[in-house]
């Protein structure tokens, strides 16, 4: 796919996916619309190309009043940011948000500041959010269910990635909106590789949260980043090494070097991410997720 391009999830009646072009990259940020009784909108990018994502509501056929619901798995930027965008869009539809999350959604200006110092320079890709109306947002946790008139979504907590990501699960569709839980998908060479950003990576947990989507056992799961995929035990064992091998190289070069910042240079100068994703994406990509890493070995040092 291209940016702004959309298609049908294969097998899975009235959902689409639209690449929202996130970092000027192809197929790395996904959003995705389910045409149900009540539409929804499941994520929502970081609002820069919101534009391109109106027009692929339009497109699908859901006009402005009526999309029933925004439903960003977690608060992070890139699947969050473009919330109040879209509340301002489609003024019939509510926000619903993982409970710890709807904070940030109504008064972004911390995760703004958090965001910009962790992304630095990438901070360019990103649109100012603009606050969700409170009376238009609420929480959601584990065992809601958002009705779509004739379907609806479970929610499944799943705070590996961060304290406020959530899984969205249709089981009559045997989907599965995975976010972040299971690692990227890069569609360029068909595999899975980890997302540990800081501060909250938890790796213990998020081993829990894919067991979690292994024991739901769907058909489809559907990434953030980026795309659907069948899901098989093959699957599940990929994004369970990409987190246990990546988390290990990690704690194996800080050993070797002694020094952090020379342990995340390394792993901007050695990623391959640039064989699919443009240089300066695949360097914040590789800066991030060790950092992510290394405050996590920090704290779990401090509890053991």
């Amino acid at each position: 796919m291209r940016a702004g391009e959309f298609e049908p999830v294969r097998g899975v009646e009235d959902l689409y996916v639209h690449d929202t072009g996130m970092f000027d990259t192809d197929e790395y940020g996904a959003v995705y619309v389910y045409d149900a009784e009540r539409p929804i909108v499941i994520d929502t990018g970081t609002g820069a190309n919101r534009e391109s994502l109106f027009e692929t509501v339009e497109a699908i056929g859901i006009s402005r009043e009526e999309l029933a619901w925004i439903l960003p798995t977690h608060a992070h930027l890139d699947h969050a940011g473009g919330a109040g965008h879209l509340a301002e869009r489609y003024p019939n539809a509510e926000v619903r948000v993982p409970e710890k999350g709807v904070r940030h959604l109504v008064d972004p200006d911390a995760l703004v500041a958090g965001t910009k110092s962790a992304v630095e320079e990438q901070w360019k890709y990103y649109a100012e959010p603009r606050p969700v109306p409170d009376d238009r947002i609420a929480g959601v946790a584990e065992g809601d269910r958002i009705d779509l008139g004739d379907r609806e979504l479970v929610v499944r907590e799943a705070p590996g990635h961060a304290p406020h990501h959530a899984v969205y699960h249709d089981p009559d569709a045997d989907v599965v909106f995975v976010a972040d839980a299971a690692g990227i998908y890069v569609p360029a060479v068909d595999a899975v590789t980890p997302t540990t950003p800081p501060p909250q990576f938890d790796f213990e947990q998020c081993l829990d949260d894919i067991r979690l989507i292994e024991d739901l056992d769907p058909d489809t799961i559907c990434f953030g980043h980026f795309g659907p995929r069948t899901c098989d035990e093959a699957l599940i064992g990929e994004a369970k090494r990409a987190y246990v091998e990546w988390v290990e190289r990690v704690r194996e070069k800080r050993a070797e070097l002694g020094d952090d910042e020379a342990v995340v240079e390394h792993f901007e100068s050695a990623s391959r991410d640039i064989d699919y994703w443009n240089r300066e994406r695949a360097r914040a990509n590789a800066s991030l997720n060790a950092r992510g890493v290394l405050t996590y070995l920090d704290r779990a040092g401090d509890e053991a």
